[in-house]
């Protein structure tokens, strides 16, 4: 069978499936909904599976990839959870330091495609960076919907505070020459603004995909570049981004923003049907030429 896109499904069960996964609905309730959606001998449990990941799909760069070094380390985020870990990865056989990117999750924890995209951007000549927020909770269980549960019994400013730490760690590593972006997805690109306004000494480029904005005060208080991914289809998240835009130009940030039309949140995630292989392109091309720019 051909790999599923969002063409294939109705945009109302596209749209049920986003309130799911961000726990505006419970797992009862898309049942419930998506049942009118299930033809054709297919059932909503079906139809669930059909739009959850399969991670396969984002295996880019093998985890033994002999271009790499990658291993797991641990940190230390004394505001945080205390010790934590993350995924660690740059380019094998380079001599000296180099710009490091912090990748920061979804809503579910250091999933295959997050370190997947953390390979892909060391691939890129960067040292980079992967915290799994889940750690103090045993890691990634190895399912999203496990994940989530976690994510949401965790302490929302400890794990803030978690990032924080990784950022400065990652600044502070010998691979790594100061010059420091991050990039996240979803909860992660929410994150990625927090992390440039919470460390506007430290992060001179962020990259948030479908990420939620922070307030107008702590906007002003961002130094570094900003490269802004959204999905033209995402109201739940666009409806913060004009005050966002407008608080950007208010205190002369250097910004810019890409809306893809006809997009799903989530586009940039190559595992689920909600992946559009030209956006995702396109925005990850304008990252890479981003990060060049703004990291070296």
């Amino acid at each position: 069978m051909s790999r599923r896109t969002a063409k294939d499904f109705d945009q109302e069960l596209l749209d049920l499936y986003d309130y799911y996964v961000h726990g505006q609905i419970d797992r009862r309730v898309f049942f419930e909904r998506a049942a009118k959606f299930a033809i054709g001998g297919l059932t909503a449990v079906a139809l669930l599976e059909m739009l959850s990941p399969q991670y396969a799909y984002a295996a880019q760069v093998p985890k033994d990839d002999a271009r790499l070094i990658a291993d797991y380390v641990k940190y230390q985020s004394p505001d945080g959870s205390g010790e934590m870990r993350g995924l660690f990865a740059k380019p094998a056989g380079v001599i000296g330091r180099l710009p490091g990117v912090v990748v920061v999750h979804e809503n579910r924890g250091l999933n295959p495609y997050i370190e997947d995209v953390a390979r892909r951007l060391a691939l890129a000549g960067y040292a980079t960076f992967a915290p799994d927020a889940l750690y103090p909770v045993g890691g990634y269980p190895g399912n999203d919907d496990a994940g989530r549960t976690l994510q949401q019994k965790l302490d929302p400013k400890k794990v803030t505070e978690d990032f924080v730490a990784a950022t400065r760690f990652l600044h502070a590593h010998a691979d790594c020459n100061g010059a420091i972006g991050v990039i996240g997805f979803c909860f992660g690109g929410g994150m990625a603004n927090t992390l440039a306004w919470r460390l506007p000494e430290i992060v001179k480029a962020a990259v948030p995909y479908y990420g939620g904005q922070p307030s107008t005060e702590n906007a002003a208080k961002i130094k570094g570049a900003l490269l802004l991914h959204y999905a033209g289809l995402d109201q739940r998240v666009n409806t913060g981004w004009p005050a966002y835009e407008t608080a950007l130009k208010a205190a002369s940030v250097d910004y810019e923003a890409h809306i893809y039309p006809n997009v799903n949140h989530g586009f940039h995630n190559d595992t689920t049907p909600r992946y559009d292989q030209a956006a995702a392109e396109l925005s990850w091309a304008r990252t890479l030429a981003f990060f060049k720019r703004k990291l070296g």
